[in-house]
């Protein structure tokens, strides 16, 4: 479906589609809808035109609001939170941008996020109009994440993921694990947990695998290499935390601790290390790296990674 409206400093235009309802007008529903935003506010984006339906024409206060009815309009925040990371591109050509992000910057808009966004910066920083990731990281981890800026060819770099023909490789530091041998495979059955955001194990079919080893040991610490064979919401993060060593720094697992701020100064201690694929387009093979790092306060040998500050 293509936006009537155009992006705006870097940031495409939301919609959102009418259900069923009883509202008198669009400024009726859009207050009804977005208790946050006052009518004040929706007045004055309608005035200049930013709120309009999926075929370009502006909608004004008392447009009757019909079920099923797109409208597009710009999101706005007041006070967003500046996130003082930087992200880096580590290789740009006519298909792809893979780029090496920081902890805690947010992959796409969404929540208290719009501009501070590693999609909106990135936008802005190459003007390129059809930025899109075409896989998940989360806001908390750190590396490498490809983007698609080509949609002829998006298709062909989705498809890896659905066919499971990408190689990713994580870092985490994690208590150690005396009694288990690595490596190891850890396979489970993952579902949505208790709160909206989390997941859990649980007993089912399995459908997350996740091979595990050791690059390093940091005192009571292990730097462990992980492999995703599957690829579940915070597989990382819980398959660790389910043989006993969660990931440092880690808010969500074991135990939630949903209302604690972001502390700049501990970041979750996992990291997108690399991501390597047969290109579908040349068949040449590719390896992305990141150049981030974990805390340990150790350099590690010369047979793995360099570990010594937060990114």
């Amino acid at each position: 479906m293509h936006a009537p409206l155009p992006a705006r400093d870097g940031v495409a235009p939301s919609y959102i589609w009418i259900p069923e309802g009883k509202w008198h007008n669009i400024l009726d529903f859009l207050t009804s809808y977005f208790p946050d935003v006052s009518a004040e506010t929706w007045r004055s984006r309608i005035a200049r035109n930013e709120v309009v339906d999926a075929h370009g024409a502006p909608c004004q206060p008392d447009t009757p609001a019909r079920r099923g009815m797109c409208i597009y309009y710009y999101r706005e925040l007041e006070n967003e939170t500046p996130i003082p990371f930087e992200a880096s591109i580590l290789h740009l050509d006519d298909h792809l941008l893979v780029a090496d992000k920081p902890h805690f910057l947010p992959v796409t808009p969404g929540g208290r996020f719009l501009h501070e966004t590693l999609l909106v910066r990135l936008k802005k920083e190459t003007g390129l109009p059809h930025l899109t990731p075409i896989h998940r990281l989360d806001r908390e981890t750190a590396g490498v994440i490809l983007f698609s800026h080509n949609p002829e060819s998006r298709g062909r770099y989705q498809a890896l993921f659905q066919q499971r023909a990408i190689r990713k490789t994580y870092y985490a530091l994690a208590p150690a694990l005396p009694g288990t041998q690595f490596p190891c495979i850890h396979q489970s059955h993952m579902c949505d947990g208790e709160r909206f955001f989390t997941m859990q194990e649980a007993p089912g079919i399995i459908n997350s695998e996740t091979w595990i080893d050791i690059a390093g040991s940091h005192g009571a610490y292990n730097l462990y290499i992980l492999k995703p064979v599957t690829g579940k919401k915070h597989q990382l993060r819980v398959h660790l935390a389910s043989m006993g060593a969660p990931i440092v720094n880690d808010s969500f697992y074991p135990v939630t601790q949903a209302c604690r701020g972001d502390d700049f100064s501990a970041p979750l201690q996992l990291l997108a290390k690399a991501i390597a694929f047969d290109d579908p387009l040349s068949g040449e093979t590719r390896e992305f790296i990141s150049q981030r790092s974990l805390q340990t306060g150790v350099a590690h040998d010369r047979t793995g990674p360099t570990i010594d500050s937060a990114s």
